[in-house]
């Protein structure tokens, strides 16, 4: 692979879920559709036909499911990266365990496929040619009256206000004239977690989740607060604790 393009495939037993996916990778820079799988035996021969380093697999499908297929090619010697799209939360356990990177829920939107390829291409083990973005370090911010540099280190949770970001860092705030998703983009997604569309906070602060009832769920931050959970990043943030328990558990 030159350039960092990414050879992907899209699985999906629903043909417009598939083509919409399509248009959706289609539209994100170093992405390159090279096939469309409609069932989970197809999707093995194909993977085995195109060598792709990407595959977006629908997980409800006849014959065998995304799992299944998941687990099939974990033994290939050039494994692709999986994401799971799917219109169920349940499964994100089970998409763990057969090790897939990220976990999207119907409908995907543009933002949230383009943050995920982010995080692939932050995610340890892959190819070297998958080469990380440079990630920015600093955000120089107003306060009181002059500009200052405000190091990402120090950032411990990011509010969305309009067309204005609100960075914590402490007990101090500073208002930013910038789009959380902008600025989102820019931040190493190992370091940081969205919750909702108007709030990102530090991973590392993450200490649990807490079922609310009829199906809400909030996270659980260090200095004792909640933030509510937003429906389309419920499956990545389980998926995301899921993974620090067992990394914290290996020996």
């Amino acid at each position: 692979m030159n350039g960092g393009v990414l050879r992907t495939l899209i699985v999906d037993d629903e043909p417009v879920a598939a083509q919409r996916l399509r248009v959706l990778s289609e539209a994100i820079d170093g992405l390159r559709v090279v096939g469309i799988a409609g069932d989970g035996i197809a999707a093995i021969a194909a993977i085995e036909r195109l060598s792709p380093q990407l595959v977006l697999l629908d997980i409800a499908m006849p014959g065998l499911d995304g799992i299944e297929v998941a687990r099939a090619v974990g033994a290939l010697p050039s494994r692709p990266a999986i994401a799971f799209c799917t219109a169920y939360d349940q499964h994100a356990l089970a998409a763990f365990e057969v090790g897939a990177f990220d976990y999207l829920l119907k409908p995907v939107s543009r933002e949230r496929l383009s943050r995920s390829i982010s995080r692939l291409r932050a995610f340890p083990g892959q190819p070297a040619t998958l080469k990380p973005r440079i990630w920015i370090d600093d955000v120089w911010v107003p306060h009181r009256g002059v500009m200052h540099r405000l190091p990402v280190a120090d950032i411990d949770r990011i509010e969305a206000e309009r067309d204005y970001v609100r960075l914590w860092a402490g007990s101090s705030s500073y208002l930013l004239h910038e789009t959380i998703s902008r600025l989102e983009s820019r931040l190493d997604p190992e370091s940081f977690v969205r919750l909702r569309r108007s709030v990102i906070a530090r991973r590392s602060l993450l200490t649990g989740l807490r079922h609310d009832g009829l199906g809400i769920w909030s996270a659980l931050l260090s200095d004792g607060s909640a933030v509510r959970i937003g429906p389309t990043f419920l499956a990545g943030v389980k998926m995301l604790l899921l993974n620090q328990s067992r990394s914290v558990g290996q020996p």
